[in-house]
């Protein structure tokens, strides 16, 4: 979805705020396997994705990948500990798909959410859907079993498993690729 268009969906915009908002964004693309940042970053960068998959990473102390969340269509993805702390942001950012991004950066960001007052509705929208999201995903690491993890996240992004690699799933879901085999085997 095209980015003024969902903005619409959640808060009405003047033709005046949308232009103001559309001329703030530059849409880019992305080929699958971009890597838009790499752990550690300091980027400022916010992007709203509207089409394509994202996947946010970060290297263990042995040195592995580890996938840490996936943003789609209709996301907003951004170095929280970069923007908001001032601190290196552990994870990076992989394009997993062909992806097309609209982009600003926060100076940029916050300058559009003092000039049309309902964007501060929106990001505080999208910041309570995105803390609800790392928050059910922390619950099932915490409570839930594996083959409970993996219902979760097929019932809920039920393709998935079309558009990401199992190695990707399976350490998202903190589990081995054989285990995940293994929980698909019973479907």
């Amino acid at each position: 979805m095209e980015l003024i268009q969902y903005i619409n969906t959640k808060i009405k915009l003047s033709a005046e705020e949308s232009t103001a908002i559309s001329s703030a964004f530059k849409k880019e693309f992305f080929p699958k396997g971009t890597n838009l940042v790499q752990p550690d970053n300091r980027s400022q960068k916010i992007q709203f994705i509207e089409k394509g998959l994202i996947r946010s990473f970060y290297i263990n102390e042995e040195g592995k990948d580890i996938t840490h969340f996936f943003f789609s269509e209709n996301s907003f993805t951004m170095s929280m500990e970069s923007v908001y702390f001032n601190k290196s942001d552990p994870y990076g950012r992989e394009v997993l798909e062909d992806t097309t991004v609209y982009s600003i950066y926060f100076q940029e960001f916050d300058a559009l959410s003092n000039q049309v007052e309902a964007f501060k509705s929106l990001m505080l929208m999208v910041a309570i859907e995105t803390l609800k999201q790392f928050s059910d995903k922390l619950f099932s690491l915490q409570f839930q079993t594996a083959e409970q993890r993996y219902k979760h996240l097929t019932d809920n992004y039920p393709n998935i498993l079309l558009r990401v690699p199992l190695g990707h799933i399976a350490s998202y879901l903190g589990i081995t690729q054989q285990t995940l085999s293994v929980i698909r085997s019973k479907k």
